[in-house]
C-alpha cells in the first residue's frame, strides 16, 4: 500500500470518529477536526517564525514554534482555530508561540462574528523564554476576554499528552466552554510542581492515579472545571465542539459574578476534602470509587445525571 493510499485511509477513519486524539499530531487534529480542505494556515511553515530565544541554550527549532494557527470551517461555518503540538517542547508558550494565538484572538475580537477554538496541549511557559513567556500569557488572557466580551465564543478542547498546565490553564479558565477527555489534565500548577514546593506528603508527583483523581478530565467535568466529557477520538472532540458553539452564553458583567459565586460555592462545599473521591462522594456520585475505571460513555452518561453546568457562568 502507498504512502498515499495509508494517509487518505487515516482520514476516512478520522471521520468514523476511530482516530485517537491524543495520538495524533496538531496538524492531524485541525485536518481532521475542521471540514475536509477547509484550514488554510496563517504565518505557515515557509515563513519560518521560529523562537528568537532557542538558539542561545543551543536548543532546536521548530517552524512554527509549536502553534498552528489559522482559519477553517467546521460544519460549514467558520471558525478561527489554534492548536498546539505537545510534541515539541511539551506545547509550552514561548515569544512566538504566544504571539500567534495573541493574534489571532485579536483578529476574532475585531471581526466579531467568528468563533475561535483552542486545542490545548501544553505544560505551561518554556523555562528558555521565562519572561516573553510569562507576558504572552497575560496578553493571550486579555484577548481572550476582548473577544469574548466582542460576542465571541472562545471554545478549548483538552486530550493532548501534555494536558493543559500553568498559564494554559488560565487561558482555559478564561474561555467559553471546556471539552475534555480522560487522557487531559487541566491544572495551574503541574503534579512535579506541587510536589517540590509542598513536599511529596502534600502531593505525590508519581503516583499516577492520583494525578489523575485530581487533574484528569473526569474530575474536571464532575467539579463542573469543564463543560464537556468526551471519549479519545478526534470525532468526539469535533461533535463536542459543535455542541459547545451552540451552547455557550454571552459574556459580561453577570457571567463574571456567576462565576465568582459557583466558585465560592465550590470552595464551601468541597474545601475540606483531602480527595477527589471525597468530592465526588459529596456531590451524590454513586459508587465514587469506581469512577475511575469507568469506561467513557457510562462516565458521560452518569456526569450528565449527576452534574448540571450553571449556562450563566464563565
Amino acid at each position: 500500500m502507498s504512502a498515499a493510499h495509508t494517509q487518505r485511509a487515516k482520514l476516512r477513519a478520522g471521520r468514523d470518529g476511530t482516530v485517537s486524539w491524543v495520538e495524533a499530531s496538531a496538524r492531524t487534529r485541525v485536518r481532521l477536526l475542521l471540514d475536509a480542505g477547509s484550514f488554510l494556515e496563517f504565518i505557515g511553515p515557509e515563513m519560518r517564525e521560529v523562537s528568537p530565544h532557542l538558539q542561545v541554550f543551543d536548543l532546536p527549532e521548530q517552524f512554527d514554534d509549536g502553534i498552528v494557527v489559522g482559519r477553517g470551517s467546521l460544519d460549514g461555518s467558520p471558525v478561527f482555530i489554534a492548536a498546539q503540538e505537545g510534541h515539541f517542547m511539551g506545547g509550552a508558550f514561548g515569544e512566538v508561540h504566544g504571539a500567534k494565538l495573541t493574534g489571532l484572538l485579536r483578529a476574532a475580537r475585531d471581526i466579531k462574528s467568528i468563533p475561535v477554538l483552542i486545542l490545548f496541549d501544553t505544560g505551561g511557559v518554556r523555562l528558555q523564554e521565562a519572561n516573553a513567556g510569562e507576558l504572552a500569557i497575560a496578553e493571550i488572557v486579555r484577548a481572550v476576554i476582548e473577544a469574548r466580551s466582542a460576542g465571541v465564543k472562545v471554545i478549548g478542547l483538552i486530550g493532548g499528552r501534555s494536558g493543559c498546565y500553568g498559564g494554559g490553564g488560565l487561558i482555559a479558565g478564561c474561555s467559553s466552554a471546556l471539552a475534555v477527555s480522560e487522557q487531559g489534565r487541566i491544572a495551574v500548577s503541574g503534579p512535579e510542581v506541587i510536589e517540590t514546593n509542598r513536599g511529596v506528603e502534600e502531593f505525590d508527583s508519581r503516583d499516577r492515579a492520583l494525578v489523575w483523581r485530581t487533574m484528569g478530565g473526569k474530575h474536571r467535568r464532575l467539579l463542573g472545571g469543564a463543560d464537556a466529557f468526551v471519549d479519545d477520538t478526534v470525532q468526539d472532540f469535533r461533535d463536542a465542539a459543535l455542541e459547545l458553539l451552540r451552547s455557550a452564553g454571552d459574556f459580561g458583567i453577570d457571567t463574571l459574578k456567576a462565576e465568582q459565586f459557583r466558585l465560592e460555592e465550590r470552595l464551601q462545599l468541597f474545601g475540606t476534602c483531602p480527595d477527589a473521591v471525597d468530592i465526588w462522594k459529596a456531590e451524590g456520585v454513586p459508587d465514587a470509587d469506581a469512577i475511575p475505571a469507568l469506561p467513557a460513555d457510562q462516565f458521560i452518561s452518569l456526569a450528565d445525571k449527576v452534574r448540571r453546568i450553571s449556562r450563566d457562568a464563565r
